[in-house]
């Protein structure tokens, strides 16, 4: 049930894409989180950061909630990805607390040339580097250390923009989670051995048998040639193939307890008819 209400609105977060999606402010959240960020050092301290104000912050609210669940089922939580997001939102805290250190730094230099930099801790610093990678994390300690102070601008500089681009990787990688939860179980359901056999109309009742092994999730370099998108929500299930500018488009249900599809199709040259689909082999790993 807790899948099933998460992934909702799922179809209506892939349309509307990057493009039309709500940016988070990022330097105004280096103002607001800033005395959160200076102490960050473990990965529980930036959990709890981002469940408790990061997250719903940054319109990832669904996010913070499912990390912040307790006593989900071992094999729920493996289907909700909850160790990935988990691991996603600790790299967007840590990219935060670079980039806002980072920053503290520039400041630093223009206000109080010759003062000493803006330190940071062994145990942050430690944290960092685990959450990164952030190269010129190194070169900034360094140069403030020898006291260079173009050194350390020019190396802070690239730190700042290191934790942006992390930041926002991470960002994108978490909202758009519910999509991957939603191809993986659909994926999940399809694995296995099918025979399909298509009922074409436009070619005087053409009949076409053929088979088809839908690979296990996570499975690389195992796809179908020529099948570019899979959309599986409750039974209904949509899939798009594109073949040397060719495509054509399956909408089916299952049925039978998932042992059977039943659906239509249409394509680019006018093709249009019915597909049955029995499962014959159920998934295998090998």
């Amino acid at each position: 049930m807790l899948l099933e209400l998460f992934l909702v609105s799922s179809s209506v977060d892939a349309a509307e894409g990057l493009a039309s999606a709500a940016l988070p402010d990022w330097p105004q959240f280096l103002v607001t989180y800033q005395d959160r960020l200076a102490t960050v050092d473990s990965d529980q301290a930036a959990t709890e950061l981002f469940v408790g104000q990061i997250g719903p912050a940054a319109a990832l609210t669904d996010v913070a909630a499912t990390i912040n669940a307790k006593g989900i089922p071992v094999k729920l939580a493996k289907e909700l990805l909850v160790q990935e997001i988990t691991r996603s939102a600790q790299r967007l805290v840590a990219a935060l607390t670079a980039w806002q250190w980072a920053e503290r730094v520039t400041q630093s230099l223009a206000e109080n040339p010759g003062q000493p930099g803006v330190s940071i801790s062994p145990s942050q610093m430690e944290w960092l580097m685990a959450n990164g990678p952030f190269p010129s994390l190194g070169e900034v300690v360094k140069a403030t250390g020898a006291g260079d102070n173009t050194v350390t601008a020019l190396a802070a500089g690239r730190l700042a923009q290191q934790a942006a681009q992390q930041a926002m990787a991470e960002w994108w990688r978490l909202k758009t989670w519910k999509d991957r939860v939603r191809v993986a179980r659909g994926q999940s359901r399809l694995c296995g051995t099918w025979q399909w056999v298509i009922h074409n109309h436009q070619r005087h009742h053409e009949e076409k048998k053929l088979s088809l092994i839908f690979p296990p999730v996570g499975k690389d370099g195992a796809g179908i040639p020529g099948l570019s998108e899979i959309i599986v929500l409750g039974d209904t299930v949509y899939l798009r193939w594109e073949t040397e500018g060719k495509t054509q488009e399956d909408s089916l249900l299952f049925s039978k307890e998932g042992q059977r599809l039943e659906g239509t199709f249409v394509n680019s040259q006018g093709g249009w008819g019915s597909i049955s689909g029995k499962r014959t082999a159920s998934c295998t790993l090998q």
